[in-house]
């Protein structure tokens, strides 16, 4: 059976693009085309697609307005195509918070010719959201929250776990949840490095939303930053990002190396880093995500003394990256998302005070 995909863009270029690209691989087919919702929501009816591409911004209905109807009343996994703009960004990190599972970037120059250059990542971006978990998002109280909050591990001593790190790695679905484990992070918590599969122009205003949200510091990462207790520090969509020693120090370094397991940035880098320059005083986590990137870099951190977690099968939109983490022996325990971040702190607040010893 091949994946039915839906297409809704009000351009008609990019409309066109679109189903050269998805009807040219052998698993997939286009069964419908929209210039807008309204006519969209006619043939989700007709053709019942199982997955749709959805441009950000449209007349007649914002994609936004569509997107949240369309969680709310017919769950379906979704691609956003958004254009690489401060305001795209923005309304993409939005639509990612109401449940789609990825975006996509129409290119600036030579829509074309730009877009077919895409082939290989947008069939693989449909591949992945057809195999997604769509579930209705959950939005939590003021009281949920504080109860969540108090039944969290607290690390005594803040001060044994100084030389800990918290080594994040994520794809399809990251974003939402590297977004949950932060928001419990407390503000005396070890220094996180995270790499998200996310291209060039995004990573800042994801950064962004999430240093608004969080009690930790959250950034971009420009390279050279101490890694301090309370901060969080994100790879540039543009650069792997890779943990350091510097005398007493751990410190933030990007590079433009080439791409790994097709990524840039690549989990792997940032894992392996972090296997080299922090071994033992490493607390690796994989998120969901497409793939395999992370997997060999986990083992590594595994191997030099780290404690890993992975995210399990149920709560993942896509249990790619966790899934090889696993099959390789690269994690020590698997559990739900909502779960994580306690699980990382007990572990912390049990085997913090090691890092004094190493």
């Amino acid at each position: 059976m091949k994946i039915k995909v839906l297409i809704v863009d009000d351009s008609a270029l990019i409309r066109s693009v679109m189903k050269e690209i998805i009807n040219s691989q052998p698993d997939m087919e286009v069964v419908g085309v929209a210039p807008d919702p309204i006519v969209a929501r006619d043939l989700i009816k007709q053709t019942n697609p199982d997955v749709l591409t959805l441009d950000v911004e449209m007349p007649r209905m914002d994609g936004l307005d569509f997107l949240e109807k369309l969680m709310r009343l017919r769950p379906m996994p979704v691609v956003m195509v958004s254009s690489l703009t401060e305001r795209g960004s923005e309304i993409t990190l939005r639509a990612l918070e109401l449940g789609a599972v990825d975006f996509v970037t129409k290119p600036k120059m030579s829509i074309q010719s730009g877009m077919l250059e895409y082939t290989e990542m947008i069939a693989d971006k449909i591949r992945a959201a057809s195999k997604a978990r769509i579930k209705p998002r959950q939005i939590q109280s003021a009281d949920a929250g504080n109860t969540g909050e108090r039944a969290l591990p607290l690390i005594r001593n803040p001060l044994t776990s100084s030389e800990k790190l918290i080594i994040i790695g994520a794809s399809t679905g990251g974003t939402e949840a590297i977004k949950d484990f932060l928001m419990q992070m407390p503000s005396d918590c070890p220094g996180i490095l995270i790499t998200q599969h996310m291209p060039p122009g995004f990573t800042k205003s994801f950064a962004q939303r999430l240093d608004s949200l969080c009690k930790i510091s959250v950034k971009e990462s420009e390279g050279g930053e101490r890694v301090l207790p309370g901060h969080a520090y994100l790879a540039p969509g543009h650069s792997h990002l890779q943990l350091v020693r510097s005398g007493a120090n751990y410190t933030t370094q990007i590079d433009q190396g080439p791409p790994v397991n097709r990524h840039r940035p690549s989990v792997d880098v940032l894992f392996h880093s972090a296997a080299v320059h922090a071994g033992k005083n490493a607390v690796g986590v994989i998120l969901t995500g497409m793939g395999k990137d992370g997997a060999l870099g986990m083992l590594e951190m595994k191997n030099a003394g780290a404690y890993n977690f992975a995210q399990d099968e149920a709560s993942c939109v896509v249990f790619g990256m966790p899934r090889e983490a696993i099959a390789v022996g690269a994690t020590h325990e698997v559990g739900p998302l909502h779960s994580l971040p306690g699980m990382v702190l007990g572990y912390l607040a049990t085997h913090g005070s090691r890092a004094l010893r190493v």
